[in-house]
């Protein structure tokens, strides 16, 4: 994936612009920022949903396409209707054939993708059950498998742990992590709150104010850089091996561990 020298607006205002970010097979990159900064935007560019006003896209040295096989997408955690009527595998099976018209051609191999997709998220245990049955923390491993289902080169996140427990916050984490690892993927993590997958961030995009920085969680995460970004007093306090940000204007605080150094490039 590569933005160069992206820009995008909204109305007259300037979300970001002068872009500049390449992320590798294989890498992890966390997206921080206040309410209307341009997070989920950021997530619709590359899915083809909206238009750069200056610079240029490109996915797998492409530009960016909707509806690409090559990008994988976990939404925000949304529940199911209770009385929603598709099963769990079916949810899967839509990631694998949904772009598919007429008739499932060959069931067997679609049902053994299926199968496996399900192990790999250990959703197989309520592979037959109604979605709307499910917990939050259920379905949003469905939507991880289903995100997979191609074998992306690039998974786009988009808030995926919103409304979960912290105990399905860390499997959700692990399961991305795990294909960004073993598989590959680069991923892409909107997210407000960064402790759940610090350990697996090797750079982090941070937007505020038409502004951004881009580095490793240690270079970016600082008073000096975030103070700059925000034109206020931003405090970054470390004790006990964790990172804790106080004071940002829109009262979003992020906690997360001093586990990384370096820094890529800022702006």
């Amino acid at each position: 994936m590569s933005l160069r020298g992206a820009g995008l607006q909204f109305g007259q205002r300037a979300l970001w612009k002068d872009l500049d970010v390449d992320l590798r097979a294989g890498e992890f990159l966390a997206v921080l920022g206040p309410n209307g900064s341009g997070k989920s935007s950021f997530l619709k560019v590359l899915l083809g949903l909206q238009r750069l006003h200056s610079g240029t896209a490109t996915v797998g040295g492409r530009p960016v396409e909707r509806g690409s096989r090559k990008i994988g997408y976990i939404p925000q955690q949304k529940s199911f209707a209770a009385d929603t009527p598709l099963r769990a595998r079916d949810l899967v099976a839509l990631g694998v054939d949904g772009h598919r018209w007429g008739l499932r051609l060959n069931s067997r191999i679609v049902n053994e993708r299926v199968d496996g997709l399900l192990d790999l998220v250990g959703a197989r245990d309520y592979a037959k059950v109604p979605v709307g049955q499910l917990s939050g923390g259920e379905q949003q491993r469905l939507r991880v498998a289903q995100a997979l289902a191609t074998e992306p080169e690039l998974l786009l996140c988009d808030e995926p742990l919103l409304s979960l427990d912290l105990n399905h916050q860390q499997a959700v984490s692990a399961l991305i992590n795990r294909q960004c690892r073993e598989r590959n993927s680069a991923v892409v993590f909107v997210t407000h709150e960064i402790n759940p997958v610090i350990e697996y961030v090797d750079r982090v995009l941070y937007l505020a104010g038409g502004r951004f920085r881009v580095g490793t969680p240690e270079e970016v995460m600082t008073t000096e850089v975030l103070s700059d970004l925000y034109n206020s007093h931003v405090e970054v306090i470390r004790a006990n091996g964790r990172i804790v940000v106080v004071g940002l204007p829109d009262a979003t605080t992020h906690y997360h561990d001093d586990a990384h150094s370096g820094v890529e490039e800022g702006h």
